[in-house]
């Protein structure tokens, strides 16, 4: 999934709505995203979505 999609999909939710994210049979909610660039020929940049430690 490309960030636009990604886009696409969340604008059809409700502002509100809490991100959750599958985490060691849970769920978590994601509290921060890391993004990195592009590395090498061909490869993608890449954004990875980390699930909160408070819970």
């Amino acid at each position: 999934m490309t960030v636009a999609q990604l886009l696409d999909e969340l604008m059809k939710m409700p502002r509100d709505a809490v991100v959750l994210m599958e985490s060691g049979g849970g769920l978590s909610r994601v509290s921060t995203l890391d993004f990195f660039d592009a590395d090498g020929p061909g490869a993608p940049a890449e954004v990875i979505l980390l699930p909160s430690t408070d819970e």
